[in-house]
Protein backbone atom coordinates (compact mmCIF):
# COMPACT_ATOMS: atom_id res chain seq x y z
CA UNK A 1 0.00 0.00 0.00
CA UNK A 2 0.77 3.56 -0.59
CA UNK A 3 1.66 5.83 2.46
CA UNK A 4 -0.16 8.66 0.92
CA UNK A 5 -2.72 10.07 3.72
CA UNK A 6 -1.92 7.21 5.70
CA UNK A 7 -3.48 6.77 8.93
CA UNK A 8 -2.29 4.30 11.47
CA UNK A 9 -4.15 3.08 14.61
CA UNK A 10 -4.15 0.47 16.72
CA UNK A 11 -7.20 -1.84 17.50
CA UNK A 12 -7.77 -5.39 19.87
CA UNK A 13 -10.19 -6.02 17.36
CA UNK A 14 -9.06 -6.76 14.05
CA UNK A 15 -12.12 -8.73 12.30
CA UNK A 16 -14.09 -6.43 13.74
CA UNK A 17 -12.82 -3.82 12.15
CA UNK A 18 -12.90 -5.46 8.91
CA UNK A 19 -16.67 -6.28 9.46
CA UNK A 20 -17.06 -2.85 10.03
CA UNK A 21 -15.99 -1.78 6.41
CA UNK A 22 -18.00 -4.49 5.24
CA UNK A 23 -20.91 -3.46 7.04
CA UNK A 24 -21.04 0.22 5.26
CA UNK A 25 -20.44 -1.55 2.24
CA UNK A 26 -23.44 -3.38 2.30
CA UNK A 27 -25.76 -0.16 3.62
CA UNK A 28 -26.37 -2.34 6.97
CA UNK A 29 -25.07 1.12 9.03
CA UNK A 30 -26.86 3.60 6.92
CA UNK A 31 -30.26 1.17 7.26
CA UNK A 32 -30.09 1.31 11.44
CA UNK A 33 -29.59 4.44 11.47
CA UNK A 34 -32.50 5.28 9.26
CA UNK A 35 -34.43 3.92 12.01
CA UNK A 36 -36.45 6.63 14.13
CA UNK A 37 -36.36 5.73 17.94
CA UNK A 38 -37.78 8.11 20.49
CA UNK A 39 -34.56 8.41 22.91
CA UNK A 40 -32.83 11.47 23.99
CA UNK A 41 -29.18 11.64 22.30
CA UNK A 42 -26.62 12.42 25.37
CA UNK A 43 -23.09 11.60 23.82
CA UNK A 44 -24.15 8.99 21.41
CA UNK A 45 -27.30 8.71 19.53
CA UNK A 46 -29.56 5.34 20.63
CA UNK A 47 -28.69 4.45 16.73
CA UNK A 48 -24.92 4.22 17.66
CA UNK A 49 -25.82 2.33 21.02
CA UNK A 50 -27.77 -0.23 18.66
CA UNK A 51 -25.30 -0.38 16.49
CA UNK A 52 -23.11 -1.37 19.53
CA UNK A 53 -24.96 -3.81 20.61
CA UNK A 54 -25.21 -5.64 17.17
CA UNK A 55 -21.60 -5.64 17.24
CA UNK A 56 -20.78 -6.88 20.55
CA UNK A 57 -23.15 -9.52 19.51
CA UNK A 58 -20.98 -10.05 16.65
CA UNK A 59 -17.90 -10.71 18.26
CA UNK A 60 -19.23 -13.11 20.08
CA UNK A 61 -19.47 -11.49 24.05
CA UNK A 62 -21.16 -13.92 26.11
CA UNK A 63 -22.34 -10.75 29.06
CA UNK A 64 -23.54 -7.21 27.84
CA UNK A 65 -20.96 -5.99 30.49
CA UNK A 66 -17.95 -7.29 28.91
CA UNK A 67 -18.35 -4.33 26.10
CA UNK A 68 -16.56 -2.24 28.55
CA UNK A 69 -15.23 -4.72 31.46
CA UNK A 70 -13.63 -6.94 29.72
CA UNK A 71 -9.57 -7.56 29.32
CA UNK A 72 -9.95 -5.65 26.16
CA UNK A 73 -13.13 -3.41 26.10
CA UNK A 74 -15.51 -2.75 22.61
CA UNK A 75 -15.81 0.50 24.39
CA UNK A 76 -12.54 1.07 24.16
CA UNK A 77 -11.58 0.54 20.69
CA UNK A 78 -11.61 3.51 18.77
CA UNK A 79 -10.62 1.80 15.51
CA UNK A 80 -13.60 -0.18 15.43
CA UNK A 81 -15.98 3.14 15.78
CA UNK A 82 -15.18 4.55 13.11
CA UNK A 83 -15.13 1.63 10.61
CA UNK A 84 -18.54 1.05 11.91
CA UNK A 85 -19.05 4.88 11.09
CA UNK A 86 -19.14 5.87 14.52
CA UNK A 87 -17.40 8.74 16.81
CA UNK A 88 -17.32 6.10 19.18
CA UNK A 89 -18.78 3.61 21.70
CA UNK A 90 -21.13 4.07 24.58
CA UNK A 91 -20.82 2.55 27.99
CA UNK A 92 -22.69 -0.89 28.55
CA UNK A 93 -25.23 0.47 31.14
CA UNK A 94 -26.56 2.87 28.26
CA UNK A 95 -26.34 0.09 25.55
CA UNK A 96 -28.78 -1.96 28.20
CA UNK A 97 -31.19 1.49 28.87
CA UNK A 98 -31.42 1.72 25.22
CA UNK A 99 -32.18 -1.89 24.67
CA UNK A 100 -34.80 -1.34 27.22
CA UNK A 101 -36.44 1.47 26.32
CA UNK A 102 -37.14 0.04 22.20
CA UNK A 103 -40.72 -0.23 21.62
CA UNK A 104 -42.44 -2.66 19.76
CA UNK A 105 -42.54 -0.70 16.60
CA UNK A 106 -39.13 0.14 17.00
CA UNK A 107 -38.24 -3.31 16.95
CA UNK A 108 -39.77 -3.96 14.81
CA UNK A 109 -38.71 -1.28 12.20
CA UNK A 110 -34.94 -2.51 13.19
CA UNK A 111 -35.67 -6.01 11.56
CA UNK A 112 -36.93 -4.43 9.03
CA UNK A 113 -34.11 -2.88 8.02
CA UNK A 114 -32.00 -6.14 8.57
CA UNK A 115 -34.30 -7.68 5.89
CA UNK A 116 -33.78 -5.17 3.64
CA UNK A 117 -29.71 -5.78 4.13
CA UNK A 118 -30.66 -9.03 3.29
CA UNK A 119 -32.36 -9.43 0.66
CA UNK A 120 -30.17 -8.96 -1.91
CA UNK A 121 -28.47 -11.73 -0.73
CA UNK A 122 -31.18 -14.31 -0.47
CA UNK A 123 -32.41 -12.94 -3.67
CA UNK A 124 -28.81 -13.82 -5.83
CA UNK A 125 -29.01 -17.09 -4.06
CA UNK A 126 -32.54 -17.99 -5.27
CA UNK A 127 -31.76 -16.95 -8.38
CA UNK A 128 -28.44 -19.51 -8.59
CA UNK A 129 -30.55 -22.34 -7.13
CA UNK A 130 -33.31 -22.12 -10.03
CA UNK A 131 -30.71 -21.20 -12.84
CA UNK A 132 -29.32 -24.86 -11.78
CA UNK A 133 -32.74 -26.40 -11.92
CA UNK A 134 -32.43 -27.74 -8.24
CA UNK A 135 -35.04 -27.04 -5.76
CA UNK A 136 -35.43 -24.06 -3.14
CA UNK A 137 -34.78 -26.70 0.14
CA UNK A 138 -35.82 -25.10 3.48
CA UNK A 139 -35.50 -26.76 7.06
CA UNK A 140 -37.56 -25.65 10.47
CA UNK A 141 -37.27 -26.29 13.75
CA UNK A 142 -38.36 -24.88 17.20
CA UNK A 143 -35.10 -24.63 20.05
CA UNK A 144 -35.46 -23.36 23.52
CA UNK A 145 -33.92 -20.69 24.72
CA UNK A 146 -33.98 -21.19 28.93
CA UNK A 147 -33.33 -18.16 31.47
CA UNK A 148 -32.90 -18.85 35.36
CA UNK A 149 -35.92 -20.74 36.60
CA UNK A 150 -36.12 -18.40 39.80
CA UNK A 151 -35.88 -14.98 37.33
CA UNK A 152 -38.72 -12.98 37.34
CA UNK A 153 -37.36 -10.42 35.22
CA UNK A 154 -37.66 -12.20 32.12
CA UNK A 155 -41.39 -10.90 30.26
CA UNK A 156 -44.02 -13.67 29.16
CA UNK A 157 -41.11 -15.97 29.95
CA UNK A 158 -43.03 -19.38 30.27
CA UNK A 159 -41.93 -23.41 31.49
CA UNK A 160 -41.74 -25.67 28.48
CA UNK A 161 -39.35 -28.41 27.16
CA UNK A 162 -36.11 -27.32 26.61
CA UNK A 163 -32.73 -29.97 25.64
CA UNK A 164 -34.84 -32.90 27.35
CA UNK A 165 -35.72 -30.60 30.08
CA UNK A 166 -38.73 -28.74 31.51
CA UNK A 167 -37.32 -24.93 31.55
CA UNK A 168 -38.71 -21.84 32.11
CA UNK A 169 -37.75 -19.36 28.93
CA UNK A 170 -38.67 -19.26 25.34
CA UNK A 171 -38.88 -20.46 21.96
CA UNK A 172 -37.41 -19.45 18.79
CA UNK A 173 -38.59 -20.90 15.81
CA UNK A 174 -36.14 -21.22 12.91
CA UNK A 175 -36.24 -21.64 9.13
CA UNK A 176 -32.50 -21.94 7.29
CA UNK A 177 -32.32 -22.17 3.53
CA UNK A 178 -29.37 -24.66 1.61
CA UNK A 179 -27.52 -21.91 0.03
CA UNK A 180 -25.16 -22.57 -3.40
CA UNK A 181 -23.08 -20.39 -2.11
CA UNK A 182 -22.83 -20.01 1.44
CA UNK A 183 -24.35 -23.20 2.49
CA UNK A 184 -26.55 -21.95 5.23
CA UNK A 185 -28.41 -18.73 5.67
CA UNK A 186 -31.44 -18.17 8.26
CA UNK A 187 -34.03 -16.81 6.92
CA UNK A 188 -36.62 -16.22 9.96
CA UNK A 189 -36.87 -15.98 13.93
CA UNK A 190 -40.03 -16.28 15.39
CA UNK A 191 -40.09 -15.45 19.53
CA UNK A 192 -42.68 -17.66 21.59
CA UNK A 193 -43.22 -18.15 25.51
CA UNK A 194 -41.41 -21.46 26.47
CA UNK A 195 -44.69 -23.30 26.57
CA UNK A 196 -44.90 -23.10 22.97
CA UNK A 197 -44.90 -27.11 20.97
CA UNK A 198 -43.64 -27.59 17.42
CA UNK A 199 -46.71 -28.93 16.28
CA UNK A 200 -48.62 -25.01 16.34
CA UNK A 201 -46.02 -23.79 14.32
CA UNK A 202 -45.63 -25.56 10.98
CA UNK A 203 -47.79 -22.56 9.17
CA UNK A 204 -45.86 -19.97 10.97
CA UNK A 205 -42.75 -21.10 9.66
CA UNK A 206 -43.83 -21.69 5.94
CA UNK A 207 -45.59 -18.65 5.74
CA UNK A 208 -42.49 -16.47 7.39
CA UNK A 209 -39.92 -18.40 4.92
CA UNK A 210 -42.20 -17.05 2.34
CA UNK A 211 -42.36 -13.65 3.14
CA UNK A 212 -38.84 -13.57 3.77
CA UNK A 213 -38.15 -15.14 0.21
CA UNK A 214 -40.81 -13.29 -1.31
CA UNK A 215 -41.91 -16.38 -3.42
CA UNK A 216 -43.70 -19.81 -3.36
CA UNK A 217 -44.39 -23.27 -4.91
CA UNK A 218 -47.48 -23.85 -6.86
CA UNK A 219 -50.29 -24.53 -4.42
CA UNK A 220 -51.67 -28.29 -5.19
CA UNK A 221 -55.41 -26.55 -5.50
CA UNK A 222 -56.11 -30.03 -7.57
CA UNK A 223 -55.31 -31.90 -4.07
CA UNK A 224 -57.13 -29.68 -2.06
CA UNK A 225 -60.28 -29.87 -4.23
CA UNK A 226 -60.80 -33.54 -3.58
CA UNK A 227 -60.51 -33.38 0.19
CA UNK A 228 -62.98 -31.14 0.26
CA UNK A 229 -65.31 -33.15 -1.96
CA UNK A 230 -64.43 -36.56 0.11
CA UNK A 231 -64.84 -34.03 3.67
CA UNK A 232 -68.33 -33.08 2.52
CA UNK A 233 -69.34 -36.45 2.01
CA UNK A 234 -67.99 -37.75 5.23
CA UNK A 235 -70.46 -35.30 6.67
CA UNK A 236 -73.58 -36.80 5.31
CA UNK A 237 -73.44 -39.53 8.30
CA UNK A 238 -73.54 -36.34 10.67
CA UNK A 239 -76.10 -35.18 9.23
CA UNK A 240 -78.29 -37.95 9.00
CA UNK A 241 -77.51 -39.11 12.50
CA UNK A 242 -78.82 -35.24 13.48
CA UNK A 243 -81.89 -35.74 11.36
CA UNK A 244 -82.59 -39.03 13.08
CA UNK A 245 -82.13 -37.51 16.99
CA UNK A 246 -84.25 -34.52 15.93
CA UNK A 247 -87.31 -37.19 14.56
CA UNK A 248 -86.62 -38.82 17.95
CA UNK A 249 -86.86 -35.83 20.20
CA UNK A 250 -89.97 -34.49 18.08
CA UNK A 251 -91.80 -37.97 18.69
CA UNK A 252 -90.66 -37.76 22.49
CA UNK A 253 -91.86 -34.24 22.88
CA UNK A 254 -95.35 -35.31 21.61
CA UNK A 255 -94.94 -38.68 23.63
CA UNK A 256 -94.81 -36.09 27.04
CA UNK A 257 -97.32 -33.63 25.75
CA UNK A 258 -99.63 -36.92 25.28
CA UNK A 259 -98.72 -38.22 28.99
CA UNK A 260 -98.79 -34.49 30.62
CA UNK A 261 -102.47 -34.68 29.38
CA UNK A 262 -103.02 -37.66 30.58
CA UNK A 263 -101.43 -36.95 34.24
CA UNK A 264 -103.99 -33.53 34.48
CA UNK A 265 -106.70 -35.62 33.65
CA UNK A 266 -105.76 -38.39 36.45
CA UNK A 267 -104.90 -35.27 38.43
CA UNK A 268 -108.62 -34.26 37.67
CA UNK A 269 -109.81 -37.46 38.66
CA UNK A 270 -107.94 -38.09 41.83
CA UNK A 271 -109.09 -34.89 42.98
CA UNK A 272 -113.06 -35.27 42.39
CA UNK A 273 -112.95 -38.79 44.15
CA UNK A 274 -111.25 -37.26 47.16
CA UNK A 275 -113.96 -35.00 47.46
CA UNK A 276 -116.61 -37.14 46.51
CA UNK A 277 -115.07 -39.76 49.85
CA UNK A 278 -114.75 -36.68 51.90
CA UNK A 279 -118.18 -35.58 51.28
CA UNK A 280 -119.45 -39.10 51.68
CA UNK A 281 -117.21 -40.09 55.19
CA UNK A 282 -115.83 -42.91 53.18
CA UNK A 283 -112.75 -44.67 53.83
CA UNK A 284 -110.15 -45.19 51.30
CA UNK A 285 -109.09 -48.71 51.22
CA UNK A 286 -106.05 -50.11 48.76
CA UNK A 287 -108.72 -51.39 46.04
CA UNK A 288 -110.99 -48.97 46.19
CA UNK A 289 -111.74 -46.72 42.99
CA UNK A 290 -109.89 -43.79 44.60
CA UNK A 291 -106.51 -45.79 45.40
CA UNK A 292 -106.97 -46.95 41.83
CA UNK A 293 -106.88 -43.74 40.79
CA UNK A 294 -104.69 -42.46 42.60
CA UNK A 295 -102.35 -45.43 41.87
CA UNK A 296 -103.16 -44.49 37.65
CA UNK A 297 -102.12 -40.74 38.85
CA UNK A 298 -98.49 -41.73 40.01
CA UNK A 299 -97.69 -44.42 37.55
CA UNK A 300 -98.91 -41.05 34.78
CA UNK A 301 -96.30 -39.24 36.77
CA UNK A 302 -93.41 -41.58 36.55
CA UNK A 303 -93.72 -41.56 33.13
CA UNK A 304 -93.54 -38.20 32.50
CA UNK A 305 -90.45 -38.04 34.58
CA UNK A 306 -89.36 -40.86 32.69
CA UNK A 307 -89.70 -39.32 29.39
CA UNK A 308 -88.18 -35.85 30.59
CA UNK A 309 -85.67 -37.83 31.03
CA UNK A 310 -85.18 -39.68 28.14
CA UNK A 311 -86.06 -35.60 26.15
CA UNK A 312 -83.05 -34.59 28.11
CA UNK A 313 -80.66 -37.25 26.93
CA UNK A 314 -81.70 -37.03 23.15
CA UNK A 315 -80.88 -33.26 23.63
CA UNK A 316 -77.62 -34.10 25.24
CA UNK A 317 -76.83 -36.07 22.42
CA UNK A 318 -78.38 -34.24 19.52
CA UNK A 319 -76.19 -30.99 21.10
CA UNK A 320 -73.33 -33.17 20.81
CA UNK A 321 -73.81 -34.46 17.15
CA UNK A 322 -74.46 -30.70 16.25
CA UNK A 323 -71.00 -29.82 17.61
CA UNK A 324 -69.55 -32.43 15.59
CA UNK A 325 -71.12 -31.02 12.58
CA UNK A 326 -70.00 -27.79 13.34
CA UNK A 327 -66.39 -28.08 13.74
CA UNK A 328 -66.75 -30.86 10.77
CA UNK A 329 -68.45 -27.35 8.72
CA UNK A 330 -65.87 -25.11 9.98
CA UNK A 331 -63.51 -27.43 8.58
CA UNK A 332 -64.87 -27.63 5.36
CA UNK A 333 -65.45 -23.59 5.50
CA UNK A 334 -61.91 -23.03 5.83
CA UNK A 335 -60.38 -25.26 3.31
CA UNK A 336 -62.81 -23.75 0.88
CA UNK A 337 -61.21 -20.46 2.12
CA UNK A 338 -57.69 -21.74 1.53
CA UNK A 339 -59.07 -23.28 -1.88
CA UNK A 340 -59.80 -19.52 -2.82
CA UNK A 341 -56.83 -18.31 -1.58
CA UNK A 342 -54.25 -20.91 -2.84
CA UNK A 343 -56.27 -20.63 -6.54
CA UNK A 344 -55.53 -16.47 -6.38
CA UNK A 345 -51.43 -17.37 -5.34
CA UNK A 346 -51.74 -19.44 -7.93
CA UNK A 347 -52.93 -17.27 -10.64
CA UNK A 348 -50.23 -14.42 -9.24
CA UNK A 349 -47.66 -16.66 -9.35
CA UNK A 350 -46.90 -17.63 -12.92
CA UNK A 351 -43.43 -19.08 -12.37
CA UNK A 352 -43.50 -21.01 -9.80
CA UNK A 353 -39.93 -22.56 -7.58
CA UNK A 354 -40.19 -26.33 -6.49
CA UNK A 355 -39.50 -26.28 -2.98
CA UNK A 356 -38.81 -28.34 -0.01
CA UNK A 357 -39.67 -28.42 3.42
CA UNK A 358 -37.89 -30.51 6.14
CA UNK A 359 -39.16 -31.27 9.83
CA UNK A 360 -39.24 -32.82 12.70
CA UNK A 361 -41.49 -35.18 14.60
CA UNK A 362 -42.31 -32.60 17.00
CA UNK A 363 -44.04 -30.28 13.14
CA UNK A 364 -45.53 -33.62 11.73
CA UNK A 365 -49.13 -33.62 12.41
CA UNK A 366 -51.80 -35.23 10.16
CA UNK A 367 -52.93 -31.52 10.16
CA UNK A 368 -49.27 -29.88 9.32
CA UNK A 369 -48.30 -32.27 6.68
CA UNK A 370 -51.48 -32.11 4.86
CA UNK A 371 -50.82 -27.89 4.92
CA UNK A 372 -47.54 -28.44 3.56
CA UNK A 373 -48.43 -31.29 0.66
CA UNK A 374 -51.37 -28.37 -0.42
CA UNK A 375 -49.24 -26.04 0.13
CA UNK A 376 -47.32 -27.06 -2.68
CA UNK A 377 -43.82 -28.20 -0.82
CA UNK A 378 -41.98 -31.52 -1.34
CA UNK A 379 -41.90 -32.97 2.48
CA UNK A 380 -39.37 -34.76 4.07
CA UNK A 381 -40.58 -35.56 8.22
CA UNK A 382 -41.59 -37.70 10.73
CA UNK A 383 -44.97 -38.67 12.53
CA UNK A 384 -46.09 -36.57 15.59
CA UNK A 385 -47.63 -39.68 16.77
CA UNK A 386 -45.29 -42.82 18.05
CA UNK A 387 -48.65 -45.10 17.72
CA UNK A 388 -47.27 -45.01 14.05
CA UNK A 389 -44.03 -46.84 14.47
CA UNK A 390 -46.40 -48.70 16.58
CA UNK A 391 -48.67 -49.75 14.03
CA UNK A 392 -45.99 -50.09 11.15
CA UNK A 393 -44.12 -52.55 13.28
CA UNK A 394 -47.11 -54.83 12.95
CA UNK A 395 -46.60 -54.20 9.31
CA UNK A 396 -43.70 -55.92 9.38
CA UNK A 397 -42.69 -60.15 9.86
CA UNK A 398 -40.13 -62.28 9.32
CA UNK A 399 -40.04 -61.84 5.70
CA UNK A 400 -39.84 -58.26 5.48
CA UNK A 401 -37.18 -57.16 3.41
CA UNK A 402 -34.69 -54.82 5.09
CA UNK A 403 -32.54 -52.55 3.43
CA UNK A 404 -29.30 -51.39 5.10
CA UNK A 405 -29.13 -47.12 5.44
CA UNK A 406 -26.33 -46.59 7.80
CA UNK A 407 -23.32 -47.95 10.22
CA UNK A 408 -26.75 -49.19 12.67
CA UNK A 409 -29.39 -48.87 10.73
CA UNK A 410 -32.15 -50.52 8.34
CA UNK A 411 -35.04 -49.20 7.00
CA UNK A 412 -38.24 -50.96 4.83
CA UNK A 413 -40.39 -48.89 3.33
CA UNK A 414 -43.98 -48.32 2.03
CA UNK A 415 -45.25 -46.08 -1.03
CA UNK A 416 -48.26 -44.29 -1.06
CA UNK A 417 -48.86 -46.09 2.32
CA UNK A 418 -52.47 -44.28 3.33
CA UNK A 419 -52.34 -43.81 7.28
CA UNK A 420 -55.22 -43.63 9.50
CA UNK A 421 -56.94 -40.37 9.63
CA UNK A 422 -54.31 -38.59 7.45
CA UNK A 423 -55.77 -36.99 3.82
CA UNK A 424 -53.40 -38.08 1.94
CA UNK A 425 -51.26 -41.20 1.25
CA UNK A 426 -47.53 -40.61 1.87
CA UNK A 427 -44.51 -42.10 1.08
CA UNK A 428 -43.62 -44.46 4.26
CA UNK A 429 -40.63 -45.86 6.03
CA UNK A 430 -39.96 -48.14 9.02
CA UNK A 431 -36.08 -47.40 10.41
CA UNK A 432 -34.74 -50.17 13.09
CA UNK A 433 -31.42 -49.19 15.12
CA UNK A 434 -29.14 -50.12 18.05
CA UNK A 435 -28.09 -47.60 20.36
CA UNK A 436 -26.04 -49.83 22.62
CA UNK A 437 -27.56 -53.30 22.33
CA UNK A 438 -31.37 -51.65 22.86
CA UNK A 439 -32.70 -51.85 19.30
CA UNK A 440 -34.97 -48.92 18.56
CA UNK A 441 -37.43 -48.10 15.57
CA UNK A 442 -38.78 -45.12 14.21
CA UNK A 443 -40.67 -43.55 11.01
CA UNK A 444 -40.28 -41.56 8.24
CA UNK A 445 -42.94 -39.55 6.29
CA UNK A 446 -42.47 -38.18 2.39
CA UNK A 447 -44.73 -36.88 -0.10
CA UNK A 448 -43.72 -35.37 -3.63
CA UNK A 449 -42.41 -36.58 -6.70
CA UNK A 450 -38.82 -37.86 -5.53
CA UNK A 451 -38.68 -41.98 -5.93
CA UNK A 452 -37.53 -42.53 -2.05
CA UNK A 453 -39.09 -45.63 -2.02
CA UNK A 454 -36.49 -47.15 -4.94
CA UNK A 455 -33.17 -45.77 -2.86
CA UNK A 456 -33.77 -45.81 1.23
CA UNK A 457 -30.46 -44.88 1.27
CA UNK A 458 -30.38 -41.90 -0.10
CA UNK A 459 -33.55 -41.14 1.70
CA UNK A 460 -32.14 -41.75 5.03
CA UNK A 461 -29.18 -39.85 4.20
CA UNK A 462 -31.04 -36.58 2.80
CA UNK A 463 -33.76 -36.51 5.90
CA UNK A 464 -30.94 -36.53 8.37
CA UNK A 465 -29.10 -33.70 6.24
CA UNK A 466 -32.04 -31.31 8.19
CA UNK A 467 -28.65 -31.93 10.78
CA UNK A 468 -27.58 -28.50 9.04
CA UNK A 469 -30.15 -26.71 11.01
CA UNK A 470 -29.45 -28.25 14.56
CA UNK A 471 -25.89 -27.34 13.52
CA UNK A 472 -26.99 -23.74 13.01
CA UNK A 473 -28.75 -23.39 16.23
CA UNK A 474 -25.80 -25.49 17.69
CA UNK A 475 -23.57 -22.12 16.34
CA UNK A 476 -25.96 -19.37 17.29
CA UNK A 477 -26.11 -20.93 21.36
CA UNK A 478 -22.13 -21.28 21.10
CA UNK A 479 -20.49 -19.09 19.19
CA UNK A 480 -22.96 -16.23 19.25
CA UNK A 481 -24.83 -16.92 22.70
CA UNK A 482 -28.50 -16.76 21.44
CA UNK A 483 -29.41 -18.64 24.74
CA UNK A 484 -27.53 -15.82 27.06
CA UNK A 485 -30.31 -13.13 26.91
CA UNK A 486 -28.37 -10.32 27.87
CA UNK A 487 -31.81 -7.66 27.76
CA UNK A 488 -35.15 -7.63 29.62
CA UNK A 489 -37.44 -6.19 27.80
CA UNK A 490 -39.10 -8.23 25.05
CA UNK A 491 -38.64 -6.13 22.22
CA UNK A 492 -35.09 -5.87 22.85
CA UNK A 493 -35.01 -9.82 23.29
CA UNK A 494 -37.14 -9.98 19.44
CA UNK A 495 -33.77 -7.82 18.53
CA UNK A 496 -31.44 -9.68 19.96
CA UNK A 497 -32.68 -13.43 18.28
CA UNK A 498 -33.13 -11.35 15.19
CA UNK A 499 -29.23 -9.68 15.07
CA UNK A 500 -28.02 -13.50 15.82
CA UNK A 501 -29.13 -15.07 12.93
CA UNK A 502 -28.75 -12.11 10.76
CA UNK A 503 -25.14 -12.14 12.09
CA UNK A 504 -24.85 -15.80 11.43
CA UNK A 505 -25.35 -14.74 7.57
CA UNK A 506 -23.45 -11.20 7.73
CA UNK A 507 -19.76 -13.22 8.45
CA UNK A 508 -20.62 -15.67 5.61
CA UNK A 509 -21.31 -12.95 3.35
CA UNK A 510 -18.08 -10.60 4.82
CA UNK A 511 -16.15 -13.73 4.60
CA UNK A 512 -16.38 -14.21 0.58
CA UNK A 513 -16.35 -10.14 0.61
CA UNK A 514 -12.78 -10.26 2.16
CA UNK A 515 -11.17 -12.82 0.14
CA UNK A 516 -12.84 -10.50 -3.09
CA UNK A 517 -11.05 -7.64 -2.01
CA UNK A 518 -8.06 -9.04 -0.48
CA UNK A 519 -4.80 -8.05 -2.08
CA UNK A 520 -2.60 -11.42 -2.85
CA UNK A 521 -0.01 -11.79 -0.97
CA UNK A 522 2.18 -14.67 0.54
CA UNK A 523 1.30 -13.52 4.37
CA UNK A 524 -2.27 -12.93 3.41
CA UNK A 525 -4.02 -14.23 6.02
CA UNK A 526 -6.33 -17.37 4.87
CA UNK A 527 -9.81 -16.32 5.47
CA UNK A 528 -11.61 -19.11 3.45
CA UNK A 529 -9.89 -21.71 5.95
CA UNK A 530 -11.23 -19.98 8.79
CA UNK A 531 -14.52 -21.49 10.17
CA UNK A 532 -17.48 -19.02 11.68
CA UNK A 533 -16.73 -19.59 15.48
CA UNK A 534 -12.34 -18.97 14.76
CA UNK A 535 -13.89 -16.02 12.93
CA UNK A 536 -15.52 -14.70 16.08
CA UNK A 537 -14.30 -15.78 18.94
CA UNK A 538 -10.01 -15.24 17.41
CA UNK A 539 -10.77 -12.80 14.58
CA UNK A 540 -12.59 -10.36 16.62
CA UNK A 541 -10.90 -10.63 19.38
CA UNK A 542 -7.18 -10.76 17.56
CA UNK A 543 -4.95 -7.45 17.84
CA UNK A 544 -3.70 -5.61 15.05
CA UNK A 545 -2.21 -2.74 13.59
CA UNK A 546 -5.06 -0.64 10.99
CA UNK A 547 -3.35 1.34 8.44
CA UNK A 548 -5.66 3.39 5.98
CA UNK A 549 -5.19 5.41 2.86
CA UNK A 550 -6.24 6.38 -0.05
CA UNK A 551 -6.55 2.93 -1.69
CA UNK A 552 -7.66 1.00 1.40
CA UNK A 553 -7.08 -0.81 4.72
CA UNK A 554 -4.45 -3.17 5.76
CA UNK A 555 -4.49 -4.96 8.89
CA UNK A 556 -1.36 -6.04 10.03
CA UNK A 557 -1.63 -8.64 12.75
CA UNK A 558 0.55 -8.14 15.89
CA UNK A 559 3.74 -10.52 16.29
CA UNK A 560 1.61 -11.31 19.79
CA UNK A 561 -1.51 -12.69 17.88
CA UNK A 562 -2.75 -15.67 16.71
CA UNK A 563 -2.67 -14.67 13.58
CA UNK A 564 1.44 -13.30 14.12
CA UNK A 565 2.84 -12.38 10.55
CA UNK A 566 -0.21 -12.00 8.56
CA UNK A 567 -2.10 -9.39 7.02
CA UNK A 568 -4.85 -8.77 5.51
CA UNK A 569 -5.40 -5.74 2.86
CA UNK A 570 -8.91 -4.34 2.13
CA UNK A 571 -9.45 -1.67 -0.94
CA UNK A 572 -11.20 1.45 -0.58
CA UNK A 573 -15.18 1.91 -1.13
CA UNK A 574 -14.46 3.80 -3.91
CA UNK A 575 -11.88 1.67 -5.52
CA UNK A 576 -13.83 -1.13 -5.16
CA UNK A 577 -16.95 0.51 -6.79
CA UNK A 578 -19.25 -0.86 -4.31
CA UNK A 579 -20.86 -4.56 -3.90
CA UNK A 580 -22.94 -4.34 -7.10
CA UNK A 581 -19.56 -2.71 -9.63
CA UNK A 582 -18.43 -4.89 -12.81
CA UNK A 583 -14.89 -4.81 -10.54
CA UNK A 584 -16.16 -6.66 -7.77
CA UNK A 585 -18.13 -8.94 -8.87
CA UNK A 586 -15.35 -10.31 -11.03
CA UNK A 587 -13.26 -10.63 -7.90
CA UNK A 588 -16.00 -12.24 -6.36
CA UNK A 589 -16.57 -15.07 -9.22
CA UNK A 590 -12.41 -15.99 -9.04
CA UNK A 591 -12.87 -16.47 -5.49
CA UNK A 592 -15.78 -18.76 -5.74
CA UNK A 593 -13.72 -20.30 -8.52
CA UNK A 594 -10.67 -21.05 -6.42
CA UNK A 595 -12.07 -22.06 -3.58
CA UNK A 596 -15.50 -23.41 -4.78
CA UNK A 597 -14.12 -25.37 -7.36
CA UNK A 598 -17.42 -27.60 -8.09
CA UNK A 599 -19.93 -24.49 -7.99
CA UNK A 600 -20.42 -22.14 -10.80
Amino acid sequence: MSKRNEQVSETQHAFLVAWGQYAQEIGLVEAIEAVQLKQKTYRHTPQTKVLEFLVALMSGLRQLQDISLAAHPLEKDQAVAEAWGQPGWADYTGISRTMSSLSDEEAQNLRAGLEGVSRPFLTQEVREVRRKGERIRLDGDLTGIPVSSTSTSYPNAAFGHMNAEVRLGYQAGVVSFASPTYGRLWLSVAHHPGDTVSSTQAENLVMEAERQLGLHPRRRTELLQKRIAALEKAGDPIREHLAKQQAALDKAKKRLTEIQAQLQERQTMVQVLEQEYQLRERIERPTSKLAQARNRYEASGRRFESRKRKILQIQVRREKTKARLAIHQAEVGDLQQRLVRFKQENEANPDPPEMEFRLDAGFGTYKNIALLVELGYEIYTKPHNHKVVEYLQRQTDDETIWTRVGANAEMTAWQDFQLKNCPYPFNTALERFYTGKKLKHSALLHFGSDPVTQNLPEWFSHYNGRQTIEAGIKEAKQVFYLHRIKVRSEPAILLQEAFVIFIANFIRWAAYWMQAQAEPAENALPIEKMGIKRQVHVGAHVSAQVVRNSEGMLLKFSPHSAFAGKVLALKSRELSGGRSSPQFRLRFLNVLRRFLPNRT
